[in-house]
Order: structure tokens, then C-alpha cells, then sequence
């Protein structure tokens, strides 16, 4: 490894290195639209399964893959290879995740719900296995690719924009071409014709193979600056559960995954049931929605660019604090207004404006927040590294989304449940849910939704890592290598 370009520098990355890392989340990005937004929908009211049993397979494959994610990020700190550390994995991850993609949006004709059931689950551990082999040693090589404090941000706020840019392109695409475009004289609504969602299968697995190659052969020049896996040693499962256990035992790492893991269960709750408020309870046409989905990239650049000078400004933990506390009572305020009665009735033009441009900033303050959250947990690294001697950004990053797979699935759980206690009608058209339904299905989600928000903000302030301790690891740590 070159000193000279190691993390713990200071020298900054082009803007093609920086890209292309981030072009690699699309493939996060197309896979989260379609499980967050599209899952449920699709197997409860297009194929028919119960959206209890839909909740149930993916709360299991969840929790089941989740198994991988401290595997593969450990395996991938101490992995030795011409390639480096990181992206045999990620290259290994890019035909499966794609082609089993592809065949979730397919599901055979004619079979029985336990057929299907078991379909979906057995599909669901592949792609979220292939993309655990993705994503966890692509999010570990942000603190490799560099140390800078203010970079991090940067280099993630790229990571970030294309995640939600990706993934949106696809949603726009569904509402405002498939959607439209698959409605037939026996099917009127195009979001309940399994064609769409065929197509969507073709589209999407296509990105996620080229997002994947890209990231990878584009970050390629950078292997030979990255850091190197620690001697080689007889490593027993004693020696991994010790080292893991020693690496996480950290008071604001702490902080930080029982923060993860409330923003997980809220975030699967707030997605699930996304286009079930802009279906029933906002009543808006496809076309609408697809406009409020194109909201999101303008979310996304607001994201893009407040972060890093959010970060230069005031810090990470203190923007995070300031930036989620107002994104996250924001959110649902839209559906508590109309609750209240303070919202004209839905089809007048203000309804569906106030909801477009509220959405927009609120989405764009919450990618903020996101992006400044994985440059907190990005700087751990080095305070780890100085404790324990050795580099475990693999450890970290896997510990997140080891709890964004097996939590958030309790979120989509969660979204099944509120539609089943509201009880809302399976497979019906907006004509057929009752005002109650809809009513009940608000009141239900508001309260719910903004309680766990404000306990994963409660636990996140107990973080304790700024700017000035940060550069003092990075200091102590380049008078170490430098006796070595």
C-alpha cells in the first residue's frame, strides 16, 4: 500500500472515482424500490397471496440472510487477493443478484399459496444473500477510499444520490409509462396487471448488473492505495465472535445500530404503505404519483449537497440531530392534517400540491440525515482501529445492514398488520375501501410512525465522536504506522 494515498490522508478523490462508488448503490437502490414499494403490492393484490403470508416470507428471508452480513463483512476485512480485499466480493455478487431479480417478478401461473409462498421466500434469500455480497464491501470501502472528515460526507453524498436516483427511475418508470401503459379493457388500472411488473423484472435486473460492474472495474485504480488485511493467522470461530465483540463494544457504535435498527422498522413501515396512502387515502391518479416519485430526485440533490455543508458547518452528530428531528415530524404530517379534518377534500389541486412539495423537502432533509449518519459511523473506523489494532470497516457497515435486513422486515410486518387491524379490503379498487378503512388506516400509522422516529433520535445523541477527536485518531495513528 502507498502511504502516500493511504485513507488516513488527506488527498481528494475525482470526481470519476466518486462517481463511479456511487453508481454502485443503484443496484441497492432498484432492489429497495421493489421490495419497500412494490413487494406487496404486487403479491397481495396482483398474484393474491394473503399479505399476511407476504409479510411473513419476507420478515423470515430477512432475518435468515441477515446470518450473512457479519460473515461477509468480517471475511472481507481479513480476505487476501490481487484484487484487494473488497471487490472479488462485489464482482462475485452481480450475475445472482441480477438474475434472481429478474425471476422474483415472474412467479409461475397457477400455483397455490403455499407454492407461492415458499417461491417467494426461497427467491428473497438469494437476491438479499447476493446483494449482502455487494453491499456490505462497497459501503466498507467509503473510510478506505478516504479519511478525510469532510470528504466522507461527500463521497457518501454521491453513494446516496445515486441510491435514491436509481431506484426512483424506476419507480417513475412503473407510474408514469408501465402503469399507464398496461391498462386494458379488463385490467383499467395498470398497478394490477402482472405485465408491469414483468417488465419491471427485465429493467431493473439489467441496472443492477451494470450498476454493479461499473462500481467495481471504476474503483479498480484505486485497490493498490486501499488497505491491507491483517497478517495471516489460524482464525477459529472463538477468534471471530472475539474480534467482532472487541471491534462493536463501542459506546457510540452502540448508539448508532440501536438507532439503525429504529430507523429500519420505521422506514419498512413508512415504505410499505407508501402507495397505499397516494392510492386510497390521497386518491391520487398514477400519473400523480408519478409525479410526486419524480419529487425524488429533486430530494435527492437537496440531500446531495446539504450534507457536506451541513458537515463543514456545524458537524455530523449536530446536523443529524437538527436535520432528523425536523424531517421525521414532518413526514407524516400531511396524513395528520387530513385526520383532522384541515385538508380540503382529496381531488382539489392544493391537496395534491401541498403533499408534492412537502414530500420533497421533507424526503430531501431525510437523505441528509442518512448520508450524515454513514459518515458518523465511517469515522468509528479509526477510533476502532487505534483500540483494537486493526481495520474493520467491514464489521461496521455490515452491522447496518445486517439490521436494515432483519428489522426492517418487521417494518413491512408492521405495514400488513395496520392494514390488517384497519381492515382494509384485499385485491379491492379505491371505489371498493370504505371511508373508515381509510380513515382507520391514518390513524393507526401517524402515532405509530412518529414514535419510533423519536426514539431512534433520543438514542443517536448518546454518539461521542466530532471533528477535532476524529483528526486526533487520524494524527495517532500515523505516528503509529510511522515507528512500525
Amino acid at each position: 500500500m502507498s502511504t502516500d494515498d493511504s485513507p488516513n490522508q488527506t488527498s481528494s478523490l475525482s470526481i470519476g472515482v466518486k462517481s463511479a462508488y456511487g453508481f454502485g448503490s443503484v443496484a441497492y437502490g432498484v432492489n429497495n424500490v421493489g421490495f419497500d414499494y412494490f413487494l406487496l403490492l404486487f403479491y397481495s393484490q396482483v398474484i393474491g397471496l394473503d399479505a399476511r403470508l407476504v409479510g411473513v416470507a419476507i420478515i423470515v428471508a430477512l432475518v435468515f440472510d441477515a446470518i450473512s452480513d457479519p460473515i461477509v463483512g468480517y471475511w472481507s476485512d481479513n480476505f487476501r487477493s490481487r484484487w484487494g480485499r473488497r471487490h472479488p466480493f462485489m464482482l462475485a455478487a452481480a450475475a445472482p443478484a441480477a438474475l434472481s431479480y429478474f425471476l422474483l417478478w415472474n412467479p409461475p401461473q397457477g400455483w397455490s399459496q403455499t407454492g407461492i409462498f415458499w417461491y417467494l421466500l426461497l427467491l428473497a434469500v438469494v437476491i438479499r444473500t447476493a446483494m449482502t455480497f455487494f453491499e456490505t464491501p462497497s459501503a466498507a470501502l467509503a473510510p478506505e477510499l478516504t479519511g478525510d472528515y469532510d470528504e466522507r460526507s461527500t463521497l457518501l453524498s454521491y453513494r446516496s444520490y445515486f441510491g435514491w436516483t436509481g431506484g426512483n427511475a424506476i419507480t417513475v418508470m412503473m407510474f408514469f409509462f408501465l402503469f399507464p401503459a398496461m391498462a386494458t379493457e379488463s385490467i383499467a388500472d395498470g398497478r394490477f396487471n402482472r405485465d408491469s411488473y414483468e417488465l419491471l423484472g427485465i429493467v431493473a435486473s439489467v441496472l443492477i448488473l451494470l450498476s454493479i460492474v461499473v462500481c467495481v472495474l471504476g474503483t479498480r485504480s484505486r485497490i493498490k492505495h486501499l488497505k491491507q488485511p491483517p497478517p495471516q493467522r489460524r482464525i477459529t470461530v472463538a477468534t471471530v465472535f472475539r474480534e467482532i465483540f472487541e471491534t462493536l463494544s463501542n459506546r457510540s457504535f452502540l448508539a448508532l445500530f440501536v438507532a439503525a435498527m429504529l430507523g429500519a422498522v420505521a422506514t419498512g413501515l413508512a415504505a410499505s404503505l407508501a402507495f397505499y396512502f397516494y392510492t386510497y387515502f390521497w386518491e391520487f391518479t398514477s400519473i400523480q404519483t408519478g409525479l410526486i416519485t419524480m419529487g425524488v430526485f429533486v430530494a435527492a440533490i437537496i440531500g446531495f449537497i446539504l450534507a457536506p455543508v451541513i458537515t463543514r458547518r456545524v458537524g455530523k452528530k449536530t446536523g443529524a440531530m437538527a436535520v432528523g428531528l425536523v424531517a421525521f415530524i414532518g413526514a407524516p404530517l400531511p396524513i395528520a392534517l387530513r385526520l383532522l379534518g384541515l385538508l380540503p377534500e382529496n381531488g382539489t389541486p392544493f391537496v395534491f400540491w401541498f403533499v408534492f412539495i412537502a414530500g420533497i423537502i421533507d424526503l430531501g432533509l431525510i437523505i441528509c440525515f442518512q448520508i450524515l449518519y454513514a459518515s458518523m459511523m465511517a469515522d468509528l473506523v479509526e477510533q476502532s482501529e487505534l483500540r483494537t489494532g486493526r481495520r474493520s470497516e467491514g464489521v461496521f457497515f455490515s452491522s447496518i445492514t445486517f439490521i436494515r435486513k432483519s428489522v426492517q422486515g418487521f417494518g413491512l410486518m408492521m405495514a400488513s398488520l395496520v392494514l390488517y387491524w384497519a381492515k382494509f379490503p384485499t385485491g379491492a379498487t379505491v371505489e371498493q375501501v370504505s371511508d373508515e378503512a381509510i380513515w382507520r388506516l391514518g390513524a393507526y400509522y401517524v402515532p405509530t410512525i412518529l414514535i419510533i422516529w423519536m426514539l431512534m433520535m433520543a438514542v443517536i445523541s448518546a454518539y461521542r465522536l466530532n471533528r477535532a477527536e476524529h483528526e486526533e485518531n487520524l494524527r495517532k495513528l500515523a505516528v503509529r504506522q510511522s515507528t512500525e
